[in-house]
């Protein structure tokens, strides 16, 4: 019986969808009890993260140098979620449960990516961002709020930005450069949901 390893499918991601990648492994493997001394900080991996994430947006003007900085800022996240993998190969001797709970995937099973309960992408203008849920069967309207991330610790403070029929909603009028987060619940005809995981965007 082959041995489960755990696979770096994460390196040829492209560079948005490596930084998702990236802040999940951080949810689930720092704080995870099977992973008490991991080989690479929380804090270092957050700061590696959030350099290529501001290189990414600092590259969408073409320019050689942010490219080339952008490229450098992902080679550093390569390198330090490569040693995190490495860490919980080590630690987790095989253990499909305790791989899947860090974040990273199996060799020994195909990756399925299932389809984010909710994801916020540029809109067509700047300033603006598109949401887009996972359509919950049942549902008849979708309310959508957002908050102001200050990144200070401080608690949020949730405002209504709308109401749709369909699982998607475009808000415009934000402030560039200013990290937001947004959050749905789907209204149904047994009542209202809870309000979903909030998802971070930078406005550009």
């Amino acid at each position: 019986m082959r041995k489960t390893t755990v696979v770096l499918d994460f390196i040829p991601f492209p560079v948005s969808e490596k930084v998702s990648f990236c802040r999940n492994v951080n949810d689930r493997l720092f704080g995870n009890a099977l992973y008490p001394t991991p080989d690479v900080t929380l804090v270092e991996a957050k700061a590696t993260v959030d350099v290529l994430e501001a290189a990414i947006l600092a590259a969408k003007d073409g320019g050689h140098t942010a490219i080339s900085a952008m490229h450098d800022a992902e080679k550093r996240v390569d390198e330090i979620y490569r040693k995190l993998a490495n860490y919980v190969e080590r630690t987790a001797a095989g253990d499909e449960t305790s791989i899947l709970s860090s974040g990273f995937h199996l060799s020994k099973q195909p990756v399925i990516t299932p389809k984010a309960t909710l994801t916020a992408v540029d809109g067509e203008h700047s300033g603006s961002v598109r949401l887009v849920a996972k359509a919950l069967l049942g549902a008849v309207a979708y309310l959508w709020q957002m908050a102001i991330d200050d990144a200070a610790g401080t608690e949020l403070v949730w405002i209504a930005i709308g109401s749709s029929t369909r699982a998607n909603f475009e808000v415009s009028g934000l402030e560039v450069m200013k990290r937001y987060k947004f959050r749905f619940a789907a209204v149904t005809v047994g009542g209202t949901t809870d309000y979903c995981e909030p998802v971070s965007k930078i406005i550009i």
